[in-house]
């Protein structure tokens, strides 16, 4: 592996596992995502991800919300819960649903935050 590709792979594995870090400790502190420290930090994190290209669909390493939510989701095992909970009782444990609520609020702050990224020259041209 390059030294470049290498460097990206590690920022990347970076600022995703300060994601979980930061989703795990609102978990453990019963506190939103949404309400800063966390959103600032959140924010911090996208604007990285951004620069260095990683929020696209088809960027590689993919940090776009679909990304996030996929690599995130394996770590923590909530396809096969999600699968496990359909096939038994169909309630999904506590600890999984708890993951999954957390997760939907980091992708629902990273997709507005790409919608609105993307959108920024649309509304902030200098008039001619």
């Amino acid at each position: 592996m390059s030294t470049f590709a290498n460097e990206t792979a590690n920022l990347a594995t970076r600022i995703l596992d300060r994601i979980e870090e930061l989703i795990l400790l609102a978990e453990r502190e019963t506190k939103p995502l949404e309400v800063d420290p966390l959103r600032s930090e959140l924010f911090e994190l996208f604007v990285t991800a951004n620069g260095a290209g990683y929020t696209s669909d088809d960027s590689d390493p993919d940090l776009s919300a679909d990304g996030l939510c996929r690599t995130l989701g394996l770590r923590w095992g909530l396809a096969t819960a999600a699968k496990s909970a359909v096939e038994s009782s169909g309630r999904l444990p506590a600890e999984h649903l708890s993951k999954m609520r957390l997760l939907w609020s980091v992708m629902r702050m990273w997709m507005e935050w790409s919608y609105a990224w993307d959108r920024w020259p649309e509304f902030h041209r200098e008039e001619a």
